[in-house]
């Protein structure tokens, strides 16, 4: 049986996405064809789109018997997480053609690396990444040649992005494949320690760098649970991938395997056959709902509280930061991976992963069971269940019933914290988000007096000029999605962090975002309504007091009503944050972006 709170936040969505969902599924209803869809080509349409084929292709292609199925890849070789997609073009044909299918290479998308760009000009880009990931999607799809198709991507945007465009194509299956994460190197810990030592300049460029390549050393995603594995988390609560794909390694047999069963799957769920599984259908209340316990169960990233609400409303599903925060009260904290401990995910995978986490939420009723999934039954209970090669066959067997390290993956009955990873965060600033699972009991309040600031490189320079070696709450201004597209303000970590470490009491607000490898230092982002609107963080001054709860939930400033509403609004013009590095090709992003409480979306309406 469900939790009833569960129930209840569920049927709040159903019902206030009665109207939208309704006309998205009936959209959908009106895209489904019984035959091919190539079938409705003219002949010279038809003859461009397999013009590159082979000969045995082409007859296929034109005989109107085969089910084909659109390959949409974000592969570059900069991103290390990506790389290992090179070779499964290739792959995915061979096994289409055994399994009596096609498979063409509908369209590359472009990533980029947060883990580059942090602090940099580029990361001003980086959320608007995620709309032109779905945007150059859709035109790969929209040759109207493919009955099914398969999603390369693990990374911050592109997952999201890529899940924005299969639901706009939603009366096709869809299949999300998984590259899986680099063996573990430097432990995170230690590399987080040599960041802040650099931060302090205590050591030099030369030992930091080695560090970090120690850290990030080969193929595969980062292995700290950030962004890019929440993606993963949250797609396989979903049941968009293979039970217990999403963390095996790259460039390894069971991986292959697993792409080729990927192939195998969607090839099954074309209208072309009997078991039609669309992708619009799919995804559905519950599903959505399942990746926001996921979301809480593990900590995973704080920038799924936008995402999250962008891939719903693709769908025609309304959700809210109410939501979220109504489903982090009763779902507990059932993961340690860093940042919210020294594991990473590689470790996670080895204490049971994915199978022993789904395990322990059905059984308490914390989860939905019955959603539509990719898996060869519908429901959840098949996510229990783990990939293994015998005798070079792929074949599915009932994984560990416990966790095989309680300091990794723990229990229902005994958590690492009764509430979830993220809070809502409200009270007279606004409204916001903070990620407290990573953040030590004795650190989840602050107050202090407001250091206030309107751009990054002004913090890093108070703090190298010794004037932050004090109790504070930095104020960091007009960073939200239309003053200069809401970069990740990760490149501060260390320098917070330092400060913590010393026996300051230290926090963020910011109506920007932090990276979903941000831990120790207690924080609350996102702010709504933003600055390059109006939003009260404009009235904030420096040596005002704030009160950040995040434990319950509170921010103030400890300012007299009153006193607080009549101040003069700060307006900062951002005008040098609009050009160079492509950002002045965004500005119909800026002007046109929504805030990030209802998914920072430029595609669509969201009112």
């Amino acid at each position: 049986m469900v939790h009833p709170v569960l129930e209840t936040v569920t049927n709040d969505i159903i019902e206030r996405s009665r109207v939208s969902r309704a006309a998205y599924l009936a959209r959908i209803d009106a895209a489904v064809e019984t035959g091919p869809h190539r079938a409705h080509l003219e002949c010279g349409n038809l003859v461009h789109a397999f013009a590159a084929n082979s000969a045995s292709e082409k007859a296929d292609l034109s005989a109107n018997v085969k089910a084909n199925i659109g390959i949409i890849s974000s592969y570059n070789d900069m991103l290390s997480a990506h790389q290992p997609y090179k070779t499964y073009p290739d792959l995915i044909k061979r096994a289409a053609l055994l399994a009596g299918g096609v498979a063409q290479f509908a369209g590359g998308v472009p990533a980029m690396c947060d883990g580059v760009t942090q602090g940099q000009p580029g990361m001003e880009l980086s959320l608007f990444s995620r709309d032109v990931i779905a945007m150059s999607s859709a035109i790969g799809l929209s040759h109207n040649m493919f009955d099914g198709a398969l999603f390369l991507g693990i990374c911050d945007k592109i997952v999201p992005g890529l899940l924005i465009s299969a639901l706009s194509f939603g009366h096709l299956p869809a299949v999300f494949v998984p590259g899986g994460p680099m063996p573990s190197g430097l432990p995170n810990k230690e590399k987080v320690r040599i960041r802040q030592l650099y931060a302090e300049g205590k050591v030099g460029r030369d030992e930091l760098l080695r560090a970090e390549s120690e850290s990030y050393h080969s193929p595969g995603t980062c292995t700290f649970y950030g962004t890019a594995n929440s993606n993963q988390m949250m797609v396989e609560m979903m049941g968009l991938h293979l039970p217990g794909s999403s963390f095996v390694n790259p460039n390894t047999p069971l991986r292959d395997a697993l792409t080729v069963s990927a192939t195998e799957q969607v090839l099954k769920y074309t209208a072309m056959g009997d078991d039609f599984r669309p992708v619009g259908y799919m995804i559905d209340e519950k599903a959505i709902v399942n990746a926001m316990i996921g979301l809480m169960a593990t900590g995973g990233s704080t920038n799924h509280t936008m995402h999250l609400v962008a891939i719903a409303r693709a769908a025609g599903i309304i959700i809210n930061w109410d939501d979220f925060d109504k489903i982090t009260r009763i779902i507990p904290l059932l993961t340690r991976i860093y940042p919210n401990g020294e594991a990473d995910i590689n470790h996670f995978q080895a204490a049971g992963g994915m199978g022993v986490l789904i395990r322990e939420l059905l059984s308490k009723g914390l989860m939905h069971e019955d959603i539509m999934t990719v898996a060869s039954t519908r429901g959840m209970n098949s996510y229990t269940q783990e990939p293994k090669l015998v005798d070079g066959k792929l074949i599915w067997e009932e994984g560990p019933n416990k966790s095989l390290d309680l300091g990794v993956i723990g229990t229902v009955d005994e958590p690492f914290s009764a509430t979830g990873g993220l809070h809502l965060i409200k009270g007279n600033l606004g409204r916001g988000v903070s990620k407290i699972s990573a953040v030590a009991e004795e650190h989840q309040i602050v107050e202090a007096p407001a250091m206030v600031f309107d751009d990054q490189d002004d913090v890093v320079a108070a703090f190298k000029r010794g004037e932050m070696q004090k109790d504070l709450i930095v104020v960091l201004r007009f960073q939200g999605p239309k003053a200069n597209g809401m970069p990740e303000l990760h490149k501060l970590t260390p320098i917070l962090g330092s400060l913590q470490d010393k026996g300051f009491h230290v926090a963020i607000v910011t109506d920007g975002r932090m990276s979903g490898a941000s831990g120790k230092v207690p924080s609350a982002i996102h702010m709504c309504p933003e600055c390059e609107i109006g939003g009260p963080l404009t009235r904030v001054r420096t040596g005002d007091m704030l009160h950040l709860n995040t434990q319950t939930g509170d921010l103030n400033i400890l300012v007299d009503d009153e006193v607080f509403n009549n101040r003069t609004q700060c307006i900062k013009g951002s005008v040098d944050h609009h050009y160079g590095m492509g950002r002045e090709l965004f500005d119909s992003f800026r002007r046109g972006v929504s805030s990030a409480e209802t998914g920072a979306i430029n595609m669509f309406n969201v009112e």
